[in-house]
């Protein structure tokens, strides 16, 4: 199961950062349209660091988004598929 759980990863993760990609090079090769203005989702000026967090992520576009998510996806996958290991120990002393 571990191994079906690693490769879909690996799949969905590749895929993601190939469509993210390809939106990066389309929209990198085609003209923009005359006029075309960007405006922030979320208006109005941040005063918090929360409210710039959120500009923030606000602000990536979504091909970048996608390139995001499919690199976390591989490297579930790859912790799944057992190629990345974490080990945590903890240990106490007697004296």
């Amino acid at each position: 199961m571990k191994d079906w759980i690693a490769g879909l990863l690996a799949v969905l993760g590749t895929l993601l950062v190939l469509a993210g990609a390809t939106v990066t090079v389309v929209k990198t090769l085609t003209p923009d349209p005359a006029g075309a203005t960007t405006t922030d989702p979320l208006g109005g000026t941040a005063t918090s660091n929360g409210n710039r967090f959120s500009r923030w992520l606000h602000r990536i576009n979504a091909a970048d988004r996608l390139i995001g998510w499919g690199v976390i996806l591989l490297a579930l996958g790859a912790v799944a598929a057992g190629a990345i290991e974490f080990n945590l120990g903890a240990s106490a002393g007697t004296r």
